[in-house]
C-alpha cells in the first residue's frame, strides 16, 4: 500500500550495546517505535518472551525503552529487532535524546497532518457552498468543474492527512487484527472513490468536503491525546538526569583523574569535593563532612559522615573535602532504584488504555457488519423482494456502497474520541488560569476518584524554608551572624538571611555534624548544635530545629527555627474533609517536626522518619484497600510514591523530578487550588460521562437512519461533525461552573 511509511529497523550492534548484568544473562536495551498502550506491551513481551533463549523482557512506555535478557550465545540480537519489525515496531539503541526527538517529531507530524486537512477543508468550502445553494439552477458542466477542483485538493490532502489512521490500520491488519482506525481509513479510502467515480460520471453529489472535515475532527484529538500522553512520560527521564555525570577517580598512586559516572566500579575511590553530588552509592573512607541529603530523605537538616557511613548516590556534600568508595555501580544506585519505582508505577498507568481502544473489540466489528450488511441489503434487498412478489425497482451497486459509506461515515468514533479530550482541554484551560498545571491526559479521570490525600511535610505542607522565630536579641543575632555567613548549612543561611548583611569572620573553621568556631576581635566564640556551643544546657522541650551560640564566658543564646505552614494549610485541609477525603501526613523529617506541623494543620494521622519505600508501602496499601490515593509531595523521596498512587500533585517549588512524576503541579505558595483541582475533576468526569452518553445516543439514531438510506455521505459527514460540536459546547460548560466555583 503505497500511502503507508515503510518501517526501518536499525539493527545495533552486539558488541556495541550488548552488556552483561549481574546474573551473568546478556542484556540489549532498545528504543521502541510506535508502542503507545498495554496491548503494545503485552504483544512485544509476550512474543519476545516466546523466543528460546530469551529469559526476560520488560517494555516501559515512560521511556519507551525495551530491555531484553538472555543466556549468553541463546540469542543473536539481531534476532530481537526481527521479531519487532514482524511485530510492526521500529527499534534502535536506546538512547534517552531519542526518546524526546520521537514524541517531539510524532507531535510536528500530527500537527502538519492537522494543518493540512483544515486548509483543505475550509478551500473545498468555497467550491461546495455554491454546489449548494445553487441545486436545480447550476449547469451540469459548471458543477462537474467545481467537483474536479475540489477532487485536486481533497485527494491529496486527504491522503497526506489520514496517515496517522492509514498507518496504524495498516500495523493492526499485518498481525490479522483491527483496531478503531481500520473502519476510518476504510471510510475515507471508500468515499474518496466514490466521490471521484461520481465526478467521472458527472453525477450531482460528490463528498469532498466531507471527508477532509472528517479528518480535521479526527486529527484534533489525536493531537490533544498526544500532547497530554507525553507530558507525563518524562518522570524516569528527569531522575536519571540527576545522575553526576562525572567523579574524580583516586588511583592506587593517588591521582586523581576525571572519569564517566556510568565508567564507576564497585569498589573505586571517588574523591568528593564541597558542594559536590554522589555519583553512586558508596561508604566514606576518609574524612567527615555534612551532607544534604533533603532530596532523599526529606530530613530538611545535613547528616554529618565519618569514615565508615554509608552515603547514596543524589546526596550533595556541604561542607569539607572526602574520600569515598564505591558499593555500586550507576545502574545499582539509588537513583536507578528510584528511577525503576517510577517506572513501575508510571506502567501501572498504563493500564488505563484510551476508551476508543477499550471500545475497539466492540466497535470495530458492529461498525464493519453493519455497513456489509447496509451494502447487501441494498444490492440483494430489492431483488429477493421482487422474487417475493413485490414490484421494486433496483438500485444497483452505487446507492448500495453510498449507504454502506454513509453508514461508516456516520459512526465514525469522532465524537467518541472528542468526548473526553475537550473536557480535558476546558478543565485543563480552567485550572491553568487558577495556577494549577495539568500534565497528564487521564489525570482527571483519576484525580475525580481521590478519597484519600497523602501529604508530604517538608516544601508541601510547608514552605520547605527554615525560618527564625522567637524573641532574638539583635547585638546576639548580628554577633552569631558573622560566624553563620561562613557556611553553608540550612540553618545558617536562614540565621544570616535574618540578620541581614553584615561582615563575616575571620578564620572561621567548621567542624562538620557540630558547628562553627572562630575568634571574633579576640574573643572564642561558637555557633551549632548544644552540645558544641553550649554543652551545660538543657534540651528545649518544643522540638524545634536549633542552633546555640556561644561568645566568650557570656551565657549561651538559643535560636530556634520553624518550617511555616503554607498560609491556608489548615483551610485546605478542612476543606478537604468537607468534601469527605481522607488526609495523612507522611515525612521523612524528624517525628517531633512531624508533630508539630501536623497538629497546626488539623491532621490527625500522621508519621515521622519515613523512608521513600515507606511511603511507596504506604500507597500501596491504601489501594490495596480499595481507596483512591492522592499523594502530594515535592522531594526527590516522594518521586516514587508520586509515580505508584492512583493520583499525583506536586508545587511548583518541588524537583523537576517530583514534577515530572506529579500529574498537576500548584503553582504559588497556596494550597487551595489543590481543593480547586479535584472539584473541576469531578465536574469534568461529569462532563465527560454526559458527552459519552450522547455519543452512543447519537450512534444508536444515526446509524440505522444511515443504512435505511435517508442519509447521504455528506449529510452523515455533516452530522458527525456536528455531534462533535455538540460534545465540545458541553465541555465548555465547565467554564461558566468554572467562574461559579470561584465567586
Amino acid at each position: 500500500m503505497a500511502f503507508v511509511e515503510p518501517i526501518e529497523v536499525a539493527r545495533p550492534d552486539p558488541d556495541a550495546f550488548v552488556r552483561r548484568d549481574a546474573t551473568g544473562n546478556d542484556v540489549l536495551e532498545l528504543l521502541v517505535k510506535g508502542a503507545k498502550c498495554a496491548a503494545c506491551i503485552k504483544k512485544i513481551e509476550s512474543n519476545l518472551l516466546a523466543m528460546s533463549g530469551v529469559a526476560d523482557a520488560r517494555l516501559n512506555l515512560s521511556t519507551a525503552r525495551l530491555s531484553v535478557a538472555w543466556k549468553p550465545g541463546a540469542v543473536q540480537p539481531h534476532a530481537i529487532t526481527d521479531a519487532l519489525q514482524r511485530l510492526g515496531y521500529a527499534a534502535t539503541a536506546f538512547d534517552p535524546g531519542d526518546v524526546k526527538r520521537q514524541a517531539d517529531d510524532e507531535g510536528r507530524k500530527l500537527l502538519r497532518y492537522l494543518a493540512v486537512a483544515g486548509f483543505a477543508a475550509m478551500n473545498i468550502m468555497m467550491f461546495s457552498v455554491p454546489i449548494w445553494s445553487g441545486q436545480g439552477e447550476m449547469g451540469e458542466g459548471t458543477r462537474t468543474l467545481l467537483h474536479w477542483v475540489s477532487a485536486l485538493i481533497a485527494i491529496p490532502a486527504s491522503l497526506y492527512a489520514a496517515q496517522p489512521f492509514f498507518q496504524s490500520a495498516w500495523r493492526a491488519l499485518r498481525i490479522r487484527r483491527a483496531n478503531m482506525d481500520v473502519p476510518i481509513s476504510l471510510a475515507v479510502l471508500l468515499t474518496i472513490s466514490v466521490s471521484v467515480a461520481e465526478t467521472i460520471q458527472q453525477g450531482e453529489h460528490a463528498y469532498f468536503d466531507g471527508i477532509t472535515m472528517l479528518l480535521f475532527f479526527l486529527l484534533i484529538g489525536r493531537y490533544l491525546d498526544h500532547r497530554l500522553r507525553e507530558q507525563a512520560r518524562t518522570a524516569a527521564r528527569d531522575l536519571l538526569a540527576l545522575q553526576v555525570v562525572t567523579a574524580s577517580r583516586v588511583d592506587k598512586n593517588g591521582n586523581v583523574s576525571a572519569v564517566l559516572a556510568r565508567d564507576i566500579e564497585v569498589g573505586d575511590r571517588l574523591q568528593l569535593s564541597a558542594g559536590a553530588g554522589v555519583p553512586v552509592d558508596g561508604v566514606i573512607v576518609d574524612g567527615a563532612s555534612e551532607f544534604d541529603c533533603s532530596m532523599l530523605t526529606g530530613e530538611t537538616l545535613p547528616q554529618t559522615v565519618k569514615p565508615g557511613d554509608r552515603i547514596f548516590a543524589g546526596a550533595i556534600n556541604l561542607t569539607q573535602p572526602v574520600l569515598m568508595r564505591a558499593t555500586a555501580r550507576t545502574q545499582d544506585s539509588t537513583l536507578a532504584e528510584l528511577s525503576r519505582l517510577i517506572e513501575a508505577g508510571e506502567q501501572s498507568r498504563a493500564t488505563f488504555v484510551r476508551l476508543a481502544d477499550r471500545a475497539a473489540a466492540l466497535y470495530v466489528p458492529v461498525v464493519h457488519t453493519l455497513a456489509a450488511l447496509t451494502f447487501l441489503g441494498w444490492l440483494l434487498g430489492p431483488m429477493l423482494l421482487r422474487l417475493a412478489g413485490f414490484d421494486i425497482a433496483d438500485v444497483g451497486a452505487r446507492i448500495a456502497l453510498m449507504n454502506a459509506v454513509a453508514v461508516l461515515i456516520i459512526t465514525c468514533p469522532c465524537a467518541l474520541g472528542l468526548a473526553v479530550p475537550a473536557v480535558q482541554v476546558v478543565a485543563t484551560g480552567r485550572l491553568f488560569k487558577r495556577g494549577v498545571l495539568v500534565k497528564s491526559g487521564n489525570a482527571l479521570e483519576r484525580l475525580a476518584q481521590v478519597d484519600t490525600v497523602v501529604l508530604d511535610k517538608t516544601g508541601t505542607l510547608t514552605l520547605g524554608r527554615p525560618r527564625l522565630v522567637g524573641g532574638v536579641d539583635a547585638s546576639a543575632l548580628q554577633s552569631a551572624a558573622t560566624l553563620a555567613r561562613t557556611s553553608r548549612h540550612p540553618l545558617s543561611r536562614a540565621l544570616a538571611e535574618a540578620a541581614g548583611s553584615g561582615p563575616v569572620a575571620s578564620g572561621a573553621i567548621e567542624r562538620p555534624g557540630e558547628g562553627i568556631e572562630a575568634v571574633v576581635d579576640g574573643v572564642a566564640c561558637r555557633l551549632g548544635r548544644r552540645a558544641f556551643a553550649a554543652p551545660l544546657e538543657t534540651d528545649a522541650p518544643d522540638g524545634e530545629a536549633e542552633l546555640w551560640y556561644a561568645h566568650g564566658d557570656a551565657a549561651p543564646v538559643r535560636f530556634a527555627f520553624v518550617d511555616s505552614l503554607r498560609a491556608d494549610a489548615a483551610q485546605t485541609i478542612q476543606a478537604l474533609g468537607a468534601r469527605g477525603i481522607t488526609v495523612e501526613l507522611i515525612s521523612g523529617d524528624r517525628p517531633a517536626a512531624v508533630a508539630v506541623a501536623a497538629r497546626a494543620a488539623g491532621i490527625g494521622d500522621w508519621s515521622g522518619g519515613a523512608a521513600p519505600g515507606d511511603k511507596v508501602d504506604r500507597i500501596t496499601a491504601l489501594r490495596a484497600q480499595g481507596r483512591y490515593p492522592l499523594m502530594v509531595g515535592d522531594g526527590l523521596n516522594d518521586a516514587a510514591a508520586l509515580a505508584c498512587a492512583h493520583a499525583s500533585a506536586s508545587p511548583g517549588t518541588a524537583l523537576e523530578a517530583s514534577q515530572s512524576a506529579s500529574d498537576i503541579v500548584i503553582q504559588g505558595a497556596a494550597l487551595m487550588p489543590l481543593v480547586e483541582a479535584i472539584d473541576v475533576a469531578r465536574a469534568a468526569k461529569a462532563r465527560a460521562r454526559e458527552n459519552l452518553q450522547f455519543s452512543a445516543l447519537y450512534n444508536l439514531i444515526a446509524a440505522p437512519l444511515a443504512a435505511a438510506g435517508f442519509l447521504t455521505p455528506l449529510i452523515a459527514a455533516l452530522a458527525m461533525s456536528g455531534s462533535s460540536m455538540v460534545v465540545t459546547l458541553n465541555a465548555l460548560r465547565l467554564q461558566i461552573e468554572g467562574r461559579s466555583w470561584t465567586s
